[in-house]
C-alpha cells in the first residue's frame, strides 16, 4: 500500500539563473573555440549546452491548493505539496493532482427502500484528496472511483430507510435527512479510503416514489394527512362539547338528563365535525313534551 511521503524539492529560481548562466557562458565558449578551430573544445561546449538545455526540462510550477508527485522510471519518490517554483531531478515524472474541494450531484438512481417501494434518489458529495500516492497509485482512477463508489453507498444507504415513517420514532429518507446524511457519508467514506479521498459532506438532493407508484403513495399520503386532521377535529369537538356541559351545569341554566345530554352531545359533534355548515333546526316546543 502507497503511503504519501513529503519531498522538499530544490530552489526553482536559483535553478533557473544558474541554468540560464551556464547555457549562456557554453554558447559564447562554443562560438570563441570555433573561430579559433578548436573542434574538440566545440564538442565540449556543445555537450555542457545540451545538457543545461535539458536540465531546464526539471523546472515545474505548483500552484495552491495543488501537488505534484514525483515518480522516476516508476519508482514513487514523494510529493511536494507546498506551492512555488521548484526544481527536480528531468528524469522525474510530475504528476498533478488537485487538493482543491470537489462537489458532484450523482444522477437519479432507482432503488428499493426498506419496504421494497421504488424510489428515485439522488446525493451531492462534497469531497477533496488527501492522500496523494493512495489516490494516483492505489485506484485507476480517482474521479471515476469516487462517482461509482458514491453511487453503490447511496443505493445502499437507501435500502436500509424507509421513505416515510410508519412508526413513532422510525428513521426515514423523508423525515430525518441529517441522521441519513450522516449516514450516507460514513459509507461513502469506508468506500473511499484506500483512494485518499475525505467526503467532507454528503446530502440528499432529489427524493421521491418512483412514478409506477407515485399516485398511489400520494393517495395514501393524503388519506394520512385527512385522518390526523379529523383526529384533531373531533378532539377539539369534544373538548368543546365537555366544556358547554360543564359551563350548563355550573351556571344551572338546564338540567338535562343522560339522555339528553346524549342527544346534546351528538348534535354538537354533528356541527362542530361536518365538512359543511349545518342548517340549524329550531325548537319552539316544551323540551319535555
Amino acid at each position: 500500500m502507497y503511503r504519501e511521503k513529503q519531498i522538499n524539492a530544490s530552489n526553482g529560481y536559483v535553478w533557473l539563473l544558474g541554468l540560464l548562466t551556464v547555457a549562456i557562458l557554453s554558447f559564447l565558449f562554443i562560438i570563441r573555440n570555433a573561430t579559433e578551430q578548436r573542434p574538440g573544445m566545440v564538442i565540449l561546449g556543445v555537450l555542457v549546452l545540451i545538457v543545461s538545455l535539458f536540465c531546464l526540462g526539471g523546472l515545474f510550477i505548483v500552484n495552491p491548493n495543488e501537488a505534484k508527485a514525483l515518480v522516476l522510471f516508476g519508482s514513487y519518490k514523494g510529493t511536494v505539496k507546498r506551492d512555488g517554483f521548484y526544481w527536480a531531478n528531468p528524469f522525474l515524472v510530475k504528476r498533478r493532482v488537485s487538493l482543491r474541494v470537489r462537489n458532484f450531484e450523482t444522477a437519479k438512481l432507482k432503488v428499493n427502500d426498506n419496504h421494497a417501494n421504488p424510489i428515485e434518489i439522488g446525493a451531492i458529495v462534497v469531497w477533496k484528496v488527501v492522500e496523494t500516492a493512495e489516490a494516483l497509485f492505489e485506484v485507476d482512477n480517482y474521479e471515476k472511483y469516487v462517482n461509482v463508489q458514491t453511487e453503490s453507498a447511496l443505493r445502499s444507504t437507501a435500502s436500509q430507510f424507509a421513505y416515510d415513517a410508519h412508526t413513532a420514532g422510525e428513521e426515514s429518507l423523508s423525515t430525518h435527512a441529517t441522521e441519513v446524511s450522516k449516514h450516507l457519508q460514513t459509507a461513502i467514506q469506508d468506500r473511499l479510503s484506500r483512494a485518499g479521498v475525505e467526503v467532507m459532506e454528503a446530502r440528499i438532493s432529489h427524493l421521491a416514489y418512483a412514478p409506477e407508484i407515485a399516485a398511489a403513495m400520494l393517495q395514501r399520503q393524503q388519506a394520512s394527512a385527512i385522518i390526523a386532521a379529523r383526529y384533531k377535529i373531533v378532539e377539539g369537538a369534544v373538548g368543546m362539547v365537555d366544556n358547554a356541559l360543564e359551563l350548563l351545569a355550573k351556571k344551572n341554566i338546564v338540567q338535562l338528563d343522560d339522555e339528553r345530554k346524549a342527544t346534546m352531545v351528538s348534535n354538537l359533534l354533528v356541527v362542530l365535525c361536518s365538512e359543511r355548515s349545518t342548517q340549524p333546526v329550531v325548537n319552539t316546543g316544551s323540551l319535555y313534551t
